[in-house]
């Protein structure tokens, strides 16, 4: 009985937010209409999304990922570090440098295509 609570707490979160936010939504933009503001305001811009930046940054993720199960079995055994610390902080230290590596590799992707 306990998780059902659980669950339809979460669902009836969930429903609360988005109806807020589109009723609200829904609010500005008629009192935007009704003071004359172009309709132009209301467009959405083009996304950038690219599948390829998407697997470029996935794939630098997972070879951080990689690295880092590496270098942290590498601490446990040369420098008897403890498994349990070694391996999860390399993970993550070397996981957030290839995310951040695809962050500028996509940046550098993205002004040379803006400059042609």
């Amino acid at each position: 009985m306990e998780p059902l609570i659980g669950f339809l707490s979460l669902f009836a979160t969930i429903f609360g937010i988005a109806y807020v936010f589109l009723t609200s939504r829904n609010r500005e933009r008629l009192a935007l209409i009704e003071k004359g503001v172009d309709a132009t305001l209301f467009a959405t811009k083009p996304s950038n999304f690219s599948i390829a930046k998407f697997i470029l940054n996935i794939a630098l993720l997972f070879i951080g990922i990689g690295v880092g199960i590496f270098m942290g079995d590498l601490l446990s055994t040369q420098l008897r570090m403890k498994e349990e610390i070694a391996i999860p902080s390399m993970l993550f230290v070397f996981g957030g440098l290839g995310l951040v590596a695809g962050f500028f590799i996509t940046r550098s992707i993205e002004a040379k295509e803006k400059d042609q």
